[in-house]
């Protein structure tokens, strides 16, 4: 045996004897109490009186009933404690001790003592629940690092690629500047990958706070809108306005503004050449709501459960335009600013991107009579 397992049982000796001197203490005084009081009034109601003989032979005997029921009682606690106390920690502290190791798949079943939840059961209830958690962190976590090191291998061996192809003697101008573009390109796409990890990881950190003030909210959606007019006119799509005027909310400009560019860039990236994307603005019920439409490829229902999941890219045709981390940038904008977002997409129509945001409530100019 160990030396911690020697402690152990020093320590469990020492606790069954402190419990056997306080039941012993306890039921002395008790018992002697109640032997004090039947005395006098078995003295007072007969007349009897008692030797001292009598006195001393009730006190040994009552001693030794002391010393049973003390050892008795000692008895039944320490096995109350075994199946009541002991067995719940220890299964409670293996259960810690395996989740210390990293081993999240742990769970600790229910006690329901007697047939009723006691406080071990809460606290086992929460352990489960902070294993179950740590598990799903720890899932995404390994996840976040294997789709960041494949995102961060492709533009990388790109340029690594395309670096030695330039280093060719008697290389044309022509293949010169295609290699250079194709190094810009890698470099650029490197770039967007690393800013949105970093602005994701300050938002899903709480280390970005809305900076809110009021402003127009449809004036916001024609700049983004207008912003990628070079894209649209590249592909010849036909784009559709219908924007309220003076909708004003509340909010952070700079963080919507990421939504909207995300929303059209993906709007627009998805659509066929000729096909058409529709912006739509409107105040309904103290609301402000936006739908960014396309006539694009639309998105299958089982990849529709998963498109605002980082890194997570359903059309692998577009993957070199993105690395899937907008949608999940987009996501966590709205919960922060308290909005809501949803999809609805049909394979081969399109899809339709609705986010509902607050609108700001103007005072009402009533005219007192």
């Amino acid at each position: 045996m160990n030396e911690k397992g020697k402690q152990n049982r020093n320590v469990r000796w020492l606790f069954a004897i402190r419990r056997y001197i306080t039941f012993f203490l306890l039921m002395a005084f008790v018992i002697s109490c109640c032997m004090t009081l039947f005395l006098n009034m078995m003295t007072r109601s007969t007349g009897l009186s008692f030797t001292k003989e009598h006195i001393e032979q009730a006190a040994k005997v009552t001693f030794l009933n002391v010393i049973g029921l003390s050892l008795l009682c000692t008895v039944i606690d320490g096995i109350r404690r075994k199946f009541m106390v002991d067995q719940p920690v220890q299964k409670i502290v293996k259960a810690a001790e395996q989740i210390m190791k990293g081993d999240f798949s742990v769970r600790i079943p229910p006690f329901h003592t007697f047939g009723y939840t006691n406080g071990f059961d809460v606290v086992a209830d929460y352990l489960n629940q902070m294993a179950k958690e740590l598990s799903g962190t720890e899932t995404l976590r390994t996840d976040f690092i294997a789709n960041v090191s494949h995102e961060l291998k492709t533009p990388l061996a790109v340029i690594q690629n395309y670096g030695t192809m330039l280093q060719q003697p008697n290389l044309t101008e022509e293949k010169r500047m295609e290699y250079a573009r194709a190094i810009t390109d890698a470099s650029r796409r490197l770039a967007n990958l690393i800013t949105n990890i970093l602005k994701l990881n300050k938002l899903e950190n709480q280390q970005i706070y809305p900076s809110v003030k009021t402003y127009d909210l449809g004036e916001q959606l024609c700049e983004c809108m207008l912003s990628f007019e070079g894209a649209w006119e590249a592909k010849d799509l036909e784009i559709h306005a219908d924007v309220e005027e003076d909708i004003l909310v509340d909010n952070d400009a700079e963080l919507l503004a990421l939504v909207w560019n995300n929303l059209f860039s993906n709007a627009i990236k998805f659509t066929e050449p000729h096909g058409k994307v529709s912006l739509s603005l409107k105040a309904e019920d103290g609301y402000a709501v936006v739908q960014v439409s396309d006539t694009g490829c639309g998105i299958p229902p089982e990849i529709g459960k998963h498109i605002f999941e980082k890194f997570y890219q359903g059309d692998t045709s577009h993957a070199t335009q993105g690395n899937g981390l907008g949608l999940a940038l987009v996501k966590r904008v709205i919960e922060i600013i308290g909005g809501d977002i949803s999809v609805s997409s049909e394979v081969g129509k399109g899809s339709i991107f609705t986010v509902k945001l607050k609108k700001k409530q103007e005072p009402s100019n009533r005219v007192l009579s």
